[in-house]
């Protein structure tokens, strides 16, 4: 008895001083408000299959409308809200944040990783991941305007390919296809369509597969999304080898797959073709599925308001008017779009293509009287502004009109893109190969929605549930 009194009085001392030295790591940190919800899963079903601003818009109710606490996929997260979270965020890079990919990201774009190596510390991950596409500049504006013309002829032929001498074209597939021959034009150095339509399924799956729960067995989403990056990956590795033995025979450098292959490291290494495959799958994930939502969306949105298609169109005739016979989009083109940007604008704040991303915690910070601990994870969102009547008068209406310079939305309210050195890459090759396409498609085209009330599937990746069939009427 005297053991194990002793044994007990010890297990007691221990417990007490661990509860003591938690309490000293935590005094004076008010954490923020919210819930972690269940074991291991968190709330993490509610943020996955809820609608991501009835999520948000919920617990900003509900605790705090600056900030709270929550745990989804995995990590413990505290959500920023509002216009002054954003411009917090967006102007704090680097000194509190570095980017987080979710588990599901890092399983799916990681693969040439080694499992049991130690991932390499949050700091240097950020550098890792883009310095690929940013050095050479291949998204800055005056490479993008060599490709232009290109973005051009392409969207004609795929128009021309999928439209010319129908009735009805089902708008979701149409955007997709565009969209990812575009990328791989762009990205790969291929054009080749056939090649490329083998493909859309697989990214499809690729990219719900993005933010979901790891469960990798059979019907589940994860199993699915992994079986789509092997067969992508597969395709990849054989495109890489083409490009080298094309390049070995002086072909031209003219893709970032190109760069990918003849980059080398400090050591002078090059990088392995699966480490290649990944980065190349990531990018042309991340230049597909975003643009091909907010084409889709649009055609919806100005397929149901035909004084809004007029105006776009009058403005995409003016610029038509002005080339000669065969000319191609220039880059001074761009800038005399403006009301066709505004309507773009206007689509992804009605449906947002991209819902968020997630930051790692460097450094342990304070905002709005809390504090948000080193490691924790936080997450950026355009659904605690984007249909707020605080910024947008009738949210819920379709109105281009409220981008002009006298009705402009209050600062870090409308930021699809980001903001600050994290703002994303591809802005310009969006915006671009977003304007293309309008102004191809209602050159040749007006349209009608086919079911006006379609429901729209998906909630970090909204799509229309019949594919968003329109009534083709051509000029």
């Amino acid at each position: 008895m005297e053991v194990l009194a002793v044994i007990l009085s010890l297990l007691l001392v221990a417990l007490s001083l661990v509860f003591i030295s938690r309490r000293r790591n935590n005094a004076g940190a008010k954490l923020p408000p919210g819930s972690f919800g269940w074991p291991i899963l968190g709330e993490s079903v509610e943020f996955l299959f809820g609608k991501p601003e009835k999520f948000v818009g919920d617990r900003m109710k509900k605790y705090s409308p600056d900030i709270f606490k929550t745990k989804i996929l995995g990590e413990k997260t505290a959500v920023i809200c509002g216009p002054n979270g954003h411009k917090f965020l967006f102007s704090n890079e680097h000194k509190y944040f570095t980017a987080f990919r979710p588990h599901p990201m890092q399983h799916l774009f990681r693969s040439y990783k080694d499992k049991a190596a130690p991932p390499p510390p949050p700091e240097t991950q950020r550098l890792d991941e883009t310095k690929t596409i940013r050095q050479p500049g291949f998204l800055k504006p005056e490479a993008l305007m060599r490709y232009l013309a290109k973005m051009d002829i392409v969207t004609q032929q795929q128009l021309k390919t999928h439209c010319e001498g129908k009735n009805v074209v089902e708008a979701y597939p149409l955007a997709k296809t565009i969209t990812l021959t575009l990328a791989c034009q762009f990205f790969l150095g291929i054009n080749n369509p056939e090649r490329i339509a083998r493909l859309v399924k697989y990214f499809d799956d690729v990219t719900v597969g993005m933010h979901c729960l790891m469960i990798n067995v059979p019907g589940t989403i994860f199993y699915r999304a992994n079986k789509a990056a092997a067969a992508i990956r597969k395709e990849l590795i054989t495109v890489i080898k083409e490009k080298k033995q094309a390049m070995a025979s002086g072909g031209p450098m003219l893709d970032i797959l190109s760069h990918m292959i003849v980059a080398t490291d400090p050591s002078g290494k090059s990088m392995p073709e699966a480490e290649i495959a990944d980065k190349i799958m990531g990018l042309l994930t991340a230049g597909y599925s975003t643009v091909a939502t907010t084409i889709t969306f649009l055609m919806k949105y100005v397929g149901l308001n035909p004084e809004i298609y007029e105006k776009v169109r009058a403005e995409q005739m003016e610029i038509a008017a002005s080339k000669k016979a065969g000319e191609l989009l220039e880059w001074e083109d761009m800038s005399k779009m403006k009301y066709s940007w505004n309507v773009i604008c206007e689509t992804m704040r009605l449906v947002p293509p991209l819902q968020g991303t997630f930051r790692e915690v460097l450094t342990e910070f304070s905002y709005a009287g809390y504090t948000i601990p080193k490691g924790w994870k936080v997450y950026w969102t355009v659904s605690t502004t984007n249909m707020n009547p605080q910024y947008f008068k009738d949210p819920e209406k379709f109105n281009p009109s409220r981008y002009e310079e006298s009705e402009a939305p209050p600062p870090y309210t409308s930021v699809p893109f980001g903001g600050g050195p994290r703002m994303c890459p591809g802005k310009e090759y969006a915006r671009l190969a977003i304007l293309a396409f309008v102004h191809n498609v209602v050159k040749d085209y007006k349209w009608e929605v086919v079911d006006p009330n379609e429901k729209v599937e998906g909630d970090m990746m909204p799509e229309p549930q019949k594919g968003l069939p329109v009534r083709l009427y051509h000029h």
